[in-house]
């Protein structure tokens, strides 16, 4: 409409609407923060897109869900692909990546039924029109020698072509340092093979997330968690504002995903503002 036909009363409600938003979204091709569904505790629940979208995100990372029936992920249906689908263009809220999580119960480093989790979990990614697809290395599948990086870069190597064929890259999550992360990717021999970089987990592991950040660079991270649990963002042994200004540095401009805690005695909706109020002022 015309700025000449618009009335002063229009302005005014308009604006007025502008001031009531309490956290805007970020707009054009800068960093862009979402939240793990997960966190949300709506994991592999459509439900996790409209309170995304109500809270401010500019995305949400989809899970696939571990309660298998008829040796499928939960995710595994026409119908709730559909559902998620609507749901993201309605509330014009993004599936910026998924998760394949049932690599928590069997995991790529060694168990067998982890491929086929995977293939499945890209197929699926495809069809949510998303391009990233975190696997997790946690707990007994941790990887924790050479030759258990080496056997895991070989396992992922085979799932590379269909991954580069659906235009999905596996991003790999893990406790491992970046040099090693970076060797897994080299014996990948594929460019769909990225880190998906967790600050939080790095740092836990006795890493300084800023040094790798900048040292693995724009184009080996594909996205990043940002989390200092159980500490709201700011208020734990994280900075930040380092954090922040590396991957501004860097030029990374993807997606940064909250995978924050709620608190016992607060509500996901506040804690998830709170945490997402601080990363939007940095």
């Amino acid at each position: 409409m015309p700025m000449a036909n618009l009335s002063r009363r229009a302005l005014l409600c308009s604006a007025a609407a502008v001031a009531a938003t309490p956290i805007l979204r970020a707009a054009g091709s800068g960093l862009k923060i979402g939240v793990t569904d997960w966190n949300l505790r709506l994991g592999a629940n459509p439900d996790a897109v409209p309170l995304a979208a109500s809270l401010g995100f500019d995305g949400v990372q989809v899970s696939f869900g571990r309660k298998i029936v008829d040796n499928r992920m939960p995710l595994d249906s026409p119908e709730v692909i559909d559902r998620y689908l609507q749901l993201s263009a309605h509330h014009r809220m993004p599936l910026d990546g998924t998760c394949v999580d049932m690599l928590h119960t069997n995991g790529l480093k060694s168990d067998p039924l982890a491929e086929k989790w995977v293939v499945d979990a890209i197929r699926l990614s495809g069809m949510l029109h998303t391009d990233v697809l975190l696997l997790p290395f946690f707990g007994k599948w941790a990887i924790q020698t050479p030759a258990e990086r080496d056997a895991v870069a070989d396992r992922v190597r085979e799932l590379a072509p269909a991954a580069e064929k659906a235009g999905v890259i596996l991003g790999l999550e893990n406790t491992i340092s970046a040099e090693d992360n970076v060797r897994i990717m080299d014996r990948a021999r594929s460019t769909n093979v990225r880190v998906y970089y967790d600050v939080g987990n790095s740092t836990n592991a006795g890493f300084d997330a800023v040094k790798e950040i900048r040292w693995l660079g724009k184009d080996r991270i594909c996205q990043i968690h940002l989390k200092d649990n159980p500490a709201y963002m700011g208020e734990g042994k994280i900075n930040f504002v380092e954090v922040m200004r590396a991957i501004r540095d860097i030029g990374f401009n993807g997606y940064a995903n909250l995978e924050t805690d709620t608190h016992k005695d607060s509500t996901v909706a506040a804690d998830m503002r709170r945490n997402l109020e601080f990363i939007r002022k940095l």
